[in-house]
């Protein structure tokens, strides 16, 4: 059990959570997916089935091009290629407007209830940050389009680089922007829905919070160590005062 459950006799400590933002806060499979199979088309590579293609939501895109044979020669071209249907051109089917094109970040919806317990934990004085593995240049525009950049308090991801790219790569870049200090008694849960948040949390000394209406497979996050997995969005303010309870 990580550090969630240490006692707090601070005032001016903070209850922090982490949130992923793939799979937890947004259902974004259909754009990632797009953009990945548009990448293997241009490359001349085979598209990998429908259930490896849902594996790309969550890890790093550049992870997935390797897991799937992309020699490593050619991965930075396979990002690009990604990263410009993903990110630049507008090339799909907008699903809030019919008839309008967007590139794949906006093939994409926050999922139902999310704003309202994001209000509900931010308004009870938790100190909410996405930390995700999406590039954080990806990241931001993508939370601010959906509105959720005025509803945590911080938007943290992977670099632009590939220098940053795992979950507890970015959950330490997270702490250091927001100036994480367990001494001074602050306290953090990850929140997230696939094995590379409950690992990446792990790595840290976090626990896990594992979000079942995500993208993880049957028996995903308890394997990987998530305490506890919620099945509904509703679930979600309960189960955080829970686990911050001293």
């Amino acid at each position: 059990m990580g550090e969630g459950h240490t006692t707090d006799t601070n005032p001016a400590a903070r209850r922090i959570v982490l949130l992923d933002l793939d799979g937890t806060l947004t259902k974004s499979d259909a754009g990632i997916i797009a953009s990945a199979t548009r990448a293997f088309q241009e490359m001349g590579r085979p598209v990998p089935d429908a259930a490896e293609m849902r594996r790309f939501v969550g890890p790093a895109i550049i992870e997935s091009m390797r897991r799937n044979g992309v020699p490593e020669d050619q991965l930075d071209r396979a990002v690009a290629i990604y990263r410009d249907y993903y990110s630049r051109t507008a090339s799909f089917d907008d699903p809030a407007h019919p008839g309008s094109k967007v590139p794949g970040m906006l093939v994409n919806s926050v999922y139902e209830g999310i704003p309202e317990q994001l209000r509900l934990l931010r308004s009870q004085g938790f100190m909410l940050a996405v930390a995700t593995c999406k590039p954080e240049f990806q990241a931001v525009p993508v939370c601010r389009h959906f509105g959720l950049d005025v509803l945590v308090d911080a938007v943290y991801g992977a670099s632009r680089d590939n220098s940053r790219i795992a979950k507890d790569q970015v959950i330490r870049y997270a702490f250091d922007g927001i100036g994480f200090d367990a001494g001074r008694g602050d306290r953090a849960l990850m929140v997230g829905d696939r094995w590379t948040d409950a690992d990446g949390a792990r790595a840290c000394g976090l626990d896990c919070l594992g979000c079942g209406w995500g993208y993880a497979e049957p028996g995903e996050l308890k394997a990987h160590g998530a305490y506890l997995t919620i099945d509904d969005v509703s679930g979600l303010d309960d189960a955080v005062n829970e686990y911050f309870i001293v």
